[in-house]
């Protein structure tokens, strides 16, 4: 088989990691891509499963040594980035690569991979209710909430750049779009 790759983005708050998590329950034959980060592992994330956590100085290592299909430091000393080892690992397993990146890094892997991926921007219904759903969350400080408000309004501008746009307004409704949208694409034979 060869192997595809399924990128979902979206700003902070979205609903991103929640589809993505539907996805990989639905069946279809993905695995989901641990991306690597330099940021301090939070107390409930665990090492190659959620990130493949680093010191910034090890990750740079890597940029140099041309070991990452994208990358972005996304904040000072905060790089994530995407290993080739790990797009290698999946598809040897048979499977396609289910990524859950940023808009920057999903942009880059859709520009290097062509009709061979598939790009979709998960849309928050509104500004104001992505502040409301980060709020929820109680983990961030009013700085960093502020932060992620002003890069999301930012990453919305970039939605017409993706091939396909899900509004997550009603959650079940958006877990059944992305779950067609993605058997479409597998099924359809590679060009």
């Amino acid at each position: 088989m060869e192997g595809k790759l399924i990128i979902i983005s979206a700003p902070s708050g979205s609903g991103k990691t929640t589809l993505v998590r539907h996805l990989l329950g639905s069946g279809l034959p993905l695995s989901f891509s641990v991306s690597a980060c330099s940021r301090p592992k939070r107390p409930y994330e665990i090492d190659g499963k959620d990130y493949y956590f680093m010191p910034a100085a090890r990750f740079r290592e890597k940029i140099d040594n041309n070991e990452f299909v994208e990358w972005e430091e996304v904040y000072k000393d905060h790089l994530y980035g995407t290993l080739k080892s790990e797009i290698a690992r999946i598809w040897k397993r048979g499977l396609h690569v289910l990524f859950d990146v940023d808009v920057v890094g999903g942009l880059n892997i859709k520009r290097q991979f062509g009709d061979r991926a598939l790009a979709v921007f998960i849309m928050p219904p509104s500004v104001e209710e992505l502040e409301v759903r980060l709020v929820r969350r109680s983990t961030e400080s009013p700085e960093n909430l502020a932060r992620r408000l002003h890069k999301a309004g930012a990453e919305m501008k970039h939605a017409g750049e993706f091939d396909v746009v899900i509004v997550n307004d009603d959650l079940e409704k958006a877990k059944k779009e992305i779950c067609e949208t993605v058997t479409r694409f597998i099924e359809k034979p590679h060009a």
